[in-house]
């Protein structure tokens, strides 16, 4: 394990898995279907200017973020070297920062924050540095877009042991992190008909401290 990695999972996504799982992935027809979702998820912000993904591999969701809304300002953390430079060379992110999330700070915050199928991925012992940092970063906006369990369980992963974990990720972050409510969710299907993708559920949490009253005419 390269000794810079606080976890093996760490070293598993920055070298040969990452760089396969980044042509399993390269689908422009997944956009698609990421638009679908981030429609719905865009439609219940205010004023979202800046954004933030964690772990965003090739940048898929980025992309269909900038598909429907092209003033915002886009950044990435991506561990994976060169998943972080085929995001560069899209151009369509301001900052990408080839690190891991564990080992990722700034002082900097953005009106979003984007996880997607990256915590499910991450050693257990290390989620609340996570959460912590979410929250630190945040001004408006968290997006939590992961495989759901109501209890903590680990799965074999294509072969590989301790590399999937599926949890309450929203809900342990509501919990350690109160100043956040639960403003939407949703769950994408495998079996949809028109914008299938595997079997996910996200949840979108606003900081409280942000809320602004509706005007009512």
């Amino acid at each position: 394990m390269n000794k810079n990695y606080k976890t093996e999972q760490e070293n598993f996504w920055a070298t040969n898995f990452g760089d396969n799982y980044i042509q399993r992935n390269n689908h422009t027809s997944i956009i698609s279907t990421k638009c679908s979702i981030f429609t719905d998820v865009l439609r219940r912000t205010r004023d979202v200017k800046t954004i933030l993904e964690l772990g965003s591999n090739i940048g898929l969701n980025l992309r269909a973020i900038k598909l429907l809304k092209n003033d915002c300002e886009l950044s990435a953390v991506e561990i994976n070297p060169n998943a972080a430079k085929e995001l560069k060379k899209w151009g369509g992110v301001k900052e990408v920062f080839n690190k891991s999330i564990l080992d990722f700070q700034t002082d900097k915050k953005w009106d979003l924050i984007i996880i997607s199928g990256v915590l499910i991925h991450i050693n257990p012992e290390f989620l609340n540095q996570v959460y912590d940092l979410m929250s630190k970063i945040s001004i408006k906006y968290v997006l939590i877009s992961e495989y759901y369990n109501p209890t903590p369980v680990e799965l074999d992963y294509r072969g590989h042991k301790g590399k999937l974990f599926k949890r309450d990720f929203a809900g342990e972050m509501l919990d350690r992190h109160n100043n956040f409510s639960l403003l939407d969710y949703g769950f994408v299907y495998h079996r949809d008909n028109n914008f299938p993708l595997d079997d996910g559920t996200w949840f979108l949490l606003e900081k409280d401290n942000y809320k602004k009253p509706i005007c009512h005419f």
